[in-house]
């Protein structure tokens, strides 16, 4: 009784959270698209002004070189830069501050964000704590940015996260491991490149990781309680784009045609759950980041096929929907065979990428405490279309342990 009562409010309040969303201007960045486009970007970034900018990223794209043609590109241009590499997976706070420290040591103007969800969502957070002054914990939360943060571009070096048209930035508290998104409008990037050569020498693992996370956020975006017709048309699309070109690139990384297909289609998803939030699956994995370090596409790959068990009668239609549209029906089967059906291929599909059914990390003796941060992340943000209580998502969570 006291659940259904608590669940009565947590709708209303993902009820209000749709309303703000429908009446508060979302911006759309810039995109430059195709091969070439990063520097296509860097031009354009000289073009609105800027002298000198702080490029966000992590120290492994430095090493293999990735940066070289942009830095290049920024210099022709007359764009002087400074490279923050500091940044790590599931960023947290002190990554943020150092940053943010040197960007003011060097009188930075602008920011680029170049790499995965992590150096995207540090540089978002920088770039509003430039201009906020206030501490990171101040700004978590929905719509707590009072100042637009410094000119922000963004160049995603994976098709997964879908950073670059999304307003939310999740950092980690090293104290408590607790992550903590910031989200509001004034995070997205007024510019962002979609340059599929930048992807092509990803190992596979990570390709077939972060393309999991673009899925997820598709799928969460589909059978989300707020979604419209407007998140639903690119939720399906890049839905549709993922099951045709995942494997391909997952097969054969140098695929460039695939690459680029994959970068819009973690664009659109992004287009799609910026407006409905994500769900239970993103909840739980971001705790077994925090907790573990566990990758964030592991994570979220690894919880997807649960969620949709437990979900799956709550959202029949939709799921048979998506098996549709990712060409998995072959006869007149029901609706609820082909929800099946589309959850039993993303289990083959995780086979076939060698991702886990279950976590080794995940220990039994930490599931209550992850389950009650995943609970109380996912009821007060996101609209789920299901809800569990803490012994449901337990139980859920011990399918994972080994």
């Amino acid at each position: 009784m006291l659940f259904s009562l608590k669940v009565k409010g947590y709708k209303l309040l993902m009820s209000v959270f749709k309303i703000l969303v429908k009446i508060i201007p979302i911006p759309k960045p810039t995109l430059f698209t195709g091969a070439g486009s990063s520097l296509e970007l860097c031009s354009a970034i000289a073009q609105m002004g800027t002298r000198i900018i702080l490029i966000v990223t992590d120290s492994m794209l430095v090493k293999i070189g990735l940066l070289d043609e942009i830095k290049k590109s920024l210099s022709q241009h007359g764009v002087e830069y400074v490279i923050y590499d500091g940044v790590e997976p599931d960023p947290t706070y002190d990554q943020v501050e150092a940053g943010l420290s040197l960007l003011k040591e060097n009188n930075c103007e602008a920011i680029l964000a170049v790499g995965g969800g992590s150096p995207l969502d540090a540089a978002k957070v920088i770039s509003i704590s430039a201009t906020n002054h206030k501490p990171i914990n101040k700004l978590a939360g929905w719509f707590k940015v009072r100042q637009y943060g410094l000119p922000f571009f963004a160049i995603p070096t994976t098709a997964g996260t879908g950073s670059e048209v999304t307003f939310a930035a999740v950092v980690s508290d090293p104290v408590t491991h607790q992550k903590t998104p910031v989200i509001d409008p004034k995070t997205i990037p007024m510019m962002a490149a979609l340059d599929g050569t930048l992807m092509t020498g990803l190992p596979q693992t990570i390709t077939a990781e972060t393309g999991m996370d673009a899925l997820t956020h598709a799928i969460e975006a589909y059978i989300s309680n707020n979604s419209t017709n407007e998140t639903d048309r690119y939720a399906i699309a890049a839905t549709r784009i993922i099951m045709t070109n995942l494997p391909k690139v997952v097969n054969n990384g140098h695929d460039s045609e695939a690459r680029q297909n994959m970068a819009m289609a973690s664009c659109y998803a992004g287009m799609a759950f910026t407006k409905t939030a994500v769900g239970y699956v993103h909840a739980i994995a971001h705790q077994l980041g925090a907790y573990y370090q566990t990758p964030h596409g592991r994570a979220n790959a690894i919880v997807l096929p649960y969620i949709l068990d437990y979900s799956q009668d709550a959202v029949t239609d939709r799921l048979a929907q998506l098996a549709i549209v990712s060409g998995l029906q072959t006869d007149k089967e029901t609706n609820q065979q082909l929800a099946q059906k589309f959850i039993n291929h993303i289990r083959t599909m995780l086979k076939q990428f060698n991702i886990p059914e279950q976590l080794e990390a995940l220990k039994k003796v930490d599931i209550p405490l992850i389950a009650k941060a995943a609970l109380k992340e996912a009821h007060f943000n996101y609209p789920v279309p299901k809800y569990m209580d803490q012994s449901e998502c337990e139980k859920l969570l011990y399918k994972m342990t080994i």
